[in-house]
């Protein structure tokens, strides 16, 4: 097993290949991805999301607040950069303008493991209706902050608390002690603690904002960890994802599909 976040390559390549076998199936439930698809991804890091939509012929945009990331996104992705089939910036999504800086609207805005570190979600979540073209949707992928390891332990450098489940459910004081005590990144992991969604969360700011769910799916084992630990991805038990509150202590991960009402 490698160093998830440190090796930026091999973790591009982990998100493409997720991307190719797990997200844009779930999407295809619903949508065809067609050549000429505008798709703008919100925090897209190194761009590994965007690249399978970029091989099917899609029009591709990468909005991320972290510009370092982007010098790997445009030399993975350099052909399509070269091409004008995909470009990026490095800015603030709320103070991104769609049709001066971002070309135009899209039909679909993808955020992969990216809700959970927003501020003010429910108002990201109203104003991307701004970005969307007619019929266009919504893609969410994100890990419920009640599940084992919704505090992103695996930032920790301590090999036991990276490892450990649900501490990070503790009061937050505690919490904080722990963390300093281990000396960890403590702001880090206190604003991931800070932007925590639950699944109940998202759906109340997805009804409230005038979205409807197009699909779901619950995962009791994430599909990413089939490149992170060689586990294979398992689909939560039905009747767990009808327990509001509960099912987010045992779901490691959620996909969903929204559009405007």
């Amino acid at each position: 097993m490698f160093e998830f976040h440190g090796d930026r390559k091999r973790y591009f390549e982990i998100q493409k290949l997720n991307t190719e076998k797990y997200v844009i199936p779930f999407i295809e439930q619903k949508i065809a991805i067609k050549p000429g698809f505008r798709v703008l991804e919100i925090g897209c890091g190194e761009a590994g999301v965007l690249l399978p939509f970029l091989e099917r012929g899609c029009i591709a945009v990468g909005v991320e607040l972290e510009v370092a990331r982007l010098d790997m996104a445009n030399e993975m992705l350099k052909d399509f950069v070269y091409s004008g089939k995909v470009k990026f910036l490095g800015k603030d999504i709320y103070k991104v303008d769609a049709d001066t800086e971002l070309g135009g609207k899209f039909d679909l805005i993808i955020l992969k493991d990216v809700i959970e570190h927003i501020h003010d979600q429910k108002k990201l979540i109203s104003e991307m209706k701004n970005f969307l073209a007619a019929g266009g949707s919504i893609f969410f992928g994100f890990p419920p902050w009640q599940m084992p390891f919704g505090g992103h332990q695996q930032m920790c450098r301590n090999k036991w608390l990276s490892k450990l489940p649900y501490y990070h459910l503790l009061p937050r004081p505690i919490y904080k002690w722990i963390l300093k005590k281990y000396n960890e990144p403590v702001d880090a992991l206190l604003e991931i603690r800070d932007t925590r969604i639950s699944i109940e969360k998202f759906e109340k700011i997805v009804k409230e904002a005038g979205y409807k769910i197009s699909e779901f799916t619950h995962y009791l084992l994430n599909p990413i960890y089939e490149y992170k630990f060689g586990w294979k991805a398992k689909k939560q038990l039905s009747f767990i994802t009808r327990l509001p509150y509960l099912r987010d202590y045992f779901t490691t991960c959620v996909y969903y599909l929204i559009k405007p009402l």
